[in-house]
């Protein structure tokens, strides 16, 4: 998802010249210098410049930290709380939250679904995904799609994750029909998969309709993106049914048919290496850490669980340098296929994901393991007073009955004088 995020920039960046303003970023997760490391705010996960991925990383981090029970920071939420436009929507980071977003402000759309989902997996935060959702569908595309930034072309990424903020806020995404075309979301979706045929992309999703001759191609980051969103899931998706479909593809006419030939393609893709090689310019023939980790969660979420745990075990393997080095949305990203899988986060290839996810931000104020360990501990001292206390009042009574009531004063008077 993170790399997710740079090529949907750099491809939306194209758009710059027609007057639909682009964000830029860069494989690495570095940015331009707009908000130094030095400056950043307190309750921020990570310390790399957030210019560009602020509400990202901090979204996935809290969501990541949902599926393990762990109790965020209050200051971590109330950061990403303090991001939100008065219209509820999200920028990718405004360094300074206490001048109200105005029409220099950058929206963005996978921001603000990511942070809906993470608002409502932690709970209380009604109005604040209220106020998310209802930007959203102000911005949708007649197509039923959505852009990386409003008024851009629709693409799957974007609209696999608004798919994902719907879903989690209660609402049906067949539903969220546009309001000029008429279309929904997963309407969009099925325009970018793509034909079952003997090319080596069948099945896939494209990022979107190529600008000038309007063919698809296949990309594997959109395909994990639009698979799980086609199943109505979001970013914190778990495991589906078995598709007993395996590898096949087929002629798609629904969102879950869909997905199966993405599914299925990610499946194909990954299984001689285990993984997905980058995208990106320059890096060809180099894995792609986090699209095989989004790869994960989509082959679980579609129910293909042998390659997903295969893959799963390449990342435990592979995987450990690129987190260290990308940070917060990095961990969260692994930390999201352990989830989808039902792996162990805590030993992952003998790491402790949901530590070192932690250990990128501020201390969290608990974990539901450790609380409720404490209160069995409770409980135990409870359980160990009384059961001693009743112990030796039967034992009492069955001296009393036993040998009498001297003896036992003459047993009390010879401990008194110990």
């Amino acid at each position: 998802m993170t790399v997710r995020r740079c090529a949907a920039a750099l491809a939306a960046a194209a758009t710059v010249v027609l007057g639909a303003a682009a964000p830029a970023a860069f494989a690495d997760g570095t940015a331009p210098s707009s908000s130094p490391a030095a400056t950043l705010p307190q309750g921020l996960y990570g310390t790399k410049d957030p210019a560009y991925d602020g509400v990202w990383r901090q979204s996935l981090a809290l969501l990541a930290q949902s599926t393990v029970g762990v109790k965020p920071a209050a200051q971590a939420v109330t950061w990403l709380t303090g991001q939100q436009c008065d219209t509820g929507a999200f920028a990718s980071y405004r360094l300074d939250a206490t001048k109200p977003c105005d029409a220099k402000t950058m929206l963005d759309t996978n921001a603000t679904a990511a942070a809906v989902q993470a608002l409502v997996a932690l709970g209380d935060r009604t109005d604040a995904v209220k106020k998310g959702v209802s930007w959203l569908k102000t911005v949708q595309n007649d197509d039923g799609g959505w852009a990386y930034n409003p008024g851009g072309k629709s693409d799957a990424n974007s609209t696999s994750v608004v798919i994902g903020a719907l879903a989690a806020a209660g609402e049906k995404p067949a539903d969220a029909k546009s309001a000029k075309g008429g279309k929904s979301p997963l309407d969009a979706l099925l325009t970018f998969a793509m034909p079952c045929d003997s090319t080596p992309g069948s099945g896939a999703f494209a990022y979107q309709p190529d600008l000038k001759t309007a063919k698809l191609y296949a990309n594997a980051d959109a395909s994990a993106a639009a698979v799980t969103a086609s199943y109505g899931k979001g970013l914190a998706a778990t495991a589906g049914n078995p598709d007993a479909k395996g590898t096949t593809c087929e002629k798609a006419a629904t969102p879950e048919q869909a997905a199966h030939n993405g599914a299925a393609y990610l499946a194909r893709t990954m299984a001689k290496s285990g993984h997905l090689n980058s995208a990106m310019p320059g890096a060809e023939g180099q894995p792609d850490y986090g699209n095989t980790a989004d790869a994960v969660v989509a082959l679980a979420a579609d129910g293909q669980e042998a390659q997903a745990k295969a893959s799963l075990q390449w990342l435990e393997k592979n995987a450990s340098g690129w987190a260290k080095e990308n940070g917060p949305a990095a961990y969260a990203q692994l930390l999201l296929a352990t989830n989808a899988t039902g792996a162990d986060p805590r030993n992952f290839g003998g790491a402790d994901l949901v530590s070192q996810l932690n250990a990128t931000g501020p201390t969290p104020a608990g974990t539901q393991a450790a609380d409720q360990s404490k209160s069995a501990a409770k409980s135990d001292e409870k359980k160990d007073d009384s059961s001693g206390m009743s112990v030796w009042w039967i034992v009492g009574v069955f001296f009393v009955a036993s040998v009498g009531v001297g003896f036992l004063v003459s047993a009390r008077k010879k401990n008194a004088q110990k």
